[in-house]
């Protein structure tokens, strides 16, 4: 098996985060890595579906004017300008 160094800070977290999941500290890795990873691969299929999506839009004509759109983000999100 192969070693990685941790820091003292993240085996200390790690420790603590298996033993409030009744865990050992190498199952506790595992699932949380597991899961980041996963969490990880979906937030890039997303990015990049976005891009694709906005990429055929453009191509297609379904563009708005920069200041359009920034004043509709504000609007939105009640920013000021």
């Amino acid at each position: 098996m192969d070693m990685i160094p941790v820091k003292p800070e993240r085996k200390a977290q790690l420790e603590d985060y298996a033993q409030r999941h009744g865990q050992d500290t190498a199952a506790a890795l595992d699932d949380v890595l597991s899961a980041y990873l996963e969490w990880e691969r979906q937030d890039f299929q997303e990015a990049v579906e976005g891009i694709r999506e906005g990429y055929e839009d453009m191509k297609a004509g379904r563009t708005q004017p920069a200041g359009e759109a920034f004043e509709d983000l504000r609007e939105k999100h009640g920013l000021s300008r």
